[in-house]
């Protein structure tokens, strides 16, 4: 019961942090909205990260910490700068691939493998992506490929993807709760220094209104990451991967009721296919 309630809380507070992070990158960099985003968050950790005795951790550990870090942060700026370019309602099922990825990089650094059942689901998933990416206006080929937008998401999955099975190292190694700290102090130490090292820095970092934004996307994420190692504890990381792709429905809701997206039709389709084959998952 507890792990269904996670799971459910994971699906929407990615999908609510998206959506301010489009929100953001309309005003803002993608950097910015990243830097400030995991300053809010490594606020809210400052106090229990006191309680912690970090130096009986091995090395070993710091150094699955600090990639992880770096796959995040570089992750999420790109998931942000996509966003800035296309439609939420069809970069967030896209996000299907990355159970692919997790699965993947699991089976080498978790020693996990699925089952018959939930290999057919993961592919069953993908395949309700090719829905969304076939649009009317834009016909699904591998031209589709090449547009920034859909490179940038590609990218940030991929790096999310591998990012998983690092953070699920992180989590035997510790637990839950030390492995959401480090994801906020890690998280923010990289965005620093990208932005340390970016040519323009003329965005304006305390203006008001992105500042509301960004704090809505640091508490949101700070419910999904929570949410996403407790689930890695109770099972595999692809198919926690692959529940977590539910998302995509308030996606699309979001994307249709607010920024007023076409071709929802086919979208709805391809992210009910992946709903069926999440669902498949839930019920095994």
């Amino acid at each position: 019961m507890l792990t269904t309630i996670a799971v459910i809380s994971r699906i929407l507070s990615n999908s609510t942090a998206n959506l301010f992070q489009k929100k953001s990158a309309e005003t803002i960099s993608s950097v910015n909205t990243n830097l400030i985003s995991y300053l809010i968050m490594s606020l809210i950790c400052i106090i229990p990260a006191l309680y912690i005795n970090w130096h009986d951790f091995s090395v070993e550990f710091w150094l699955y910490v600090i990639i992880a870090g770096i796959l995040c942060t570089i992750g999420t700026i790109a998931l942000i700068k996509a966003l800035s370019l296309g439609e939420l309602s069809t970069l967030s099922p896209i996000n299907s691939y990355k159970t692919i990825i997790g699965l993947i990089s699991s089976v080498f650094l978790l020693g996990e493998l699925p089952t018959f059942k939930e290999f057919i689901c993961i592919l069953m998933i993908i395949w309700g992506s090719y829905f969304v990416l076939d649009t009317e206006k834009e016909p699904f080929s591998v031209k589709t490929f090449f547009r920034k937008d859909i490179q940038l998401r590609l990218f940030a999955l991929i790096c999310s993807g591998i990012e998983a099975s690092f953070l699920k190292k992180i989590i035997i190694m510790s637990s839950w709760e030390i492995s959401l700290i480090l994801w906020c102090f890690s998280g923010f130490l990289c965005s620093l220094i990208i932005y340390l090292f970016k040519k323009n820095k003329n965005n304006t970092l305390a203006e008001l209104s992105n500042i509301k934004n960004c704090t809505v996307i640091a508490l949101m994420l700070i419910i999904m990451q929570s949410t996403t190692n407790y689930v890695f504890t109770k099972m595999p990381v692809g198919t926690a991967l692959a529940l977590f792709q539910l998302s995509s429905l308030v996606s699309l809701y979001f994307g249709y009721k607010i920024f007023n997206e076409k071709n929802m039709h086919k979208k709805l389709a391809g992210t009910i296919i992946m709903i069926l084959s999440a669902g498949i998952i839930l019920i095994g």
